[in-house]
């Protein structure tokens, strides 16, 4: 058994390496020995800067202009082309808005966004255009938030997102959820987060011991896309929250030039269950505004999930689903029958 305290990740101050994070592309590129990538960079930050933590940018490929992790955190200049149908908000947040930071879409569900910041910033982010500043749960002690829920009868189930909400100090975390624990209809947490991938010195015994501490049962969703990101730092990160008692589930998205791919999406699931992971939802592209360059048709989506659902057993097959403005749930995308 790996206690915390044993965790080789445990040296590592996560708020050090979350601050030493690579912010300039061209940075990033010399350091991959990628310079001649430097002319696809768009003019500025696209509207939308560059992060990744170093621990990221350590398992991608030296040398390779193709590596499925580089991809998801590189601008590139096809961000600033207009495309059709990718627009700002494209899965209604704000349109399901009942309090600051606030977001209610599902029935017996409630979202919190928790904080606008995150560890790295994922070129096809659904919410790359989200106006933060404006729309922050945390605001005013969670005051807001906090009073919706306490009048929702009919909501059982928190989310935290964001952002990432494990951004967030563990003290932070920790008011928010001393202000919820009064809520007794509340019977679980919901955490979506990507920092025990791109940042696994972010678990750390502070954190568990506040997981650990929670009177409801905790689902945490993380967020990997290729089996490439999940290496011996993720797999310890993931077996410290287990064992803490955390139920762990994955959603990735399909994305052209990361995943798009049966030996990609299939090592994925296979190394998540190595790791505990639940194959949870595999997401088709939320239409936002500069990630069209990581489009897969449902043309091509559907025969590849088709010949995934034949290589994997079913417990390890995640849904393939879409997100769709004003729909009472996620919506699967039906395969060949």
């Amino acid at each position: 058994m790996i206690t915390a305290s044993q965790r080789s990740a445990q040296p590592s101050d996560w708020r050090r390496d979350y601050r030493e994070a690579i912010t300039d592309p061209a940075q990033l590129l010399r350091e991959l020995g990628l310079e001649p990538l430097a002319a696809r960079l768009p003019p500025g930050d696209a509207g939308f800067p560059m992060r990744v933590p170093r621990a990221f940018v350590q398992r991608m490929r030296h040398g390779d202009a193709a590596d499925p992790l580089l991809r998801q955190v590189l601008p590139l200049d096809e961000e600033t082309r207009p495309v059709a149908g990718f627009t700002l908000d494209a899965v209604g947040d704000l349109a399901s808005r009942d309090a600051r930071g606030l977001l209610h879409k599902y029935e017996g569900r409630a979202l919190l966004i928790a904080t606008g910041s995150c560890a790295v910033h994922c070129r096809y982010c659904f919410r790359r255009h989200f106006p933060y500043g404006e729309e922050t749960a945390a605001a005013n002690g969670w005051r807001e938030a906090i009073a919706w829920l306490e009048q929702a009868q009919d909501i059982d189930e928190v989310l935290l997102s964001g952002g990432d909400p494990l951004s967030l100090s563990t003290a932070k975390l920790s008011e928010l959820t001393d202000a919820l624990r009064p809520i007794p209809q509340l019977r679980r947490l919901r955490i979506h987060s990507r920092l025990p991938v791109v940042l696994p010195s972010r678990i750390d015994d502070e954190l568990l011991g506040w997981l650990a501490s929670l009177p409801w049962p905790v689902v945490m969703v993380i967020h990997a896309n290729h089996a490439q990101e999940l290496d011996a730092s993720v797999a310890e990160a993931c077996t410290a929250l287990s064992r803490h008692g955390v139920r762990l589930y994955n959603q990735a998205v399909l994305l052209r030039g990361v995943n798009d791919n049966l030996p990609a999406l299939a090592g994925l699931s296979e190394r998540l269950f190595e790791l505990g992971v639940q194959s949870y939802y595999l997401h088709q592209l939320d239409q936002v505004a500069g990630t069209a360059h990581f489009h897969v048709p449902d043309a091509q989506a559907l025969p590849l999930y088709e010949a995934l659902r034949a290589r994997l057993p079913g417990y390890l097959l995640p849904r393939l689903v879409r997100e769709v403005a004003g729909a009472p749930a996620k919506l699967p995308i039906l395969g060949i029958s």
